[in-house]
């Protein structure tokens, strides 16, 4: 799997930890967005689409399975982020 295209909008709203919106092209086929880049007590880091549950709580839509992907999409992700400020 290779991301193959990334596009990030930043969002500048006072005192929200939310800096911006990605979304991902997989291999030129497949599509994920709404990922959110926020800024967190250790810097930023990337949270995945999710949507909220009945009982209030969020559910990931989609998720890398493991730390080595998700680290490779908030590496991509990221770096188009500061690229772009």
């Amino acid at each position: 799997m290779k991301i193959t295209s990334v596009n990030v909008r930043k969002v500048e709203k006072e005192g929200s930890r939310l800096k911006g919106v990605a979304s991902v092209l997989l291999d030129d086929s497949f599509a994920v967005h709404d990922i959110r880049v926020i800024e967190g007590d250790n810097g930023l880091f990337i949270a995945m689409p999710s949507r909220k549950t009945k009982t209030g709580g969020y559910r990931d839509i989609v998720h890398p399975i493991n730390p080595e992907v998700r680290a490779m999409f908030e590496e991509i992700i990221i770096g188009e982020y500061n690229i772009n400020e």
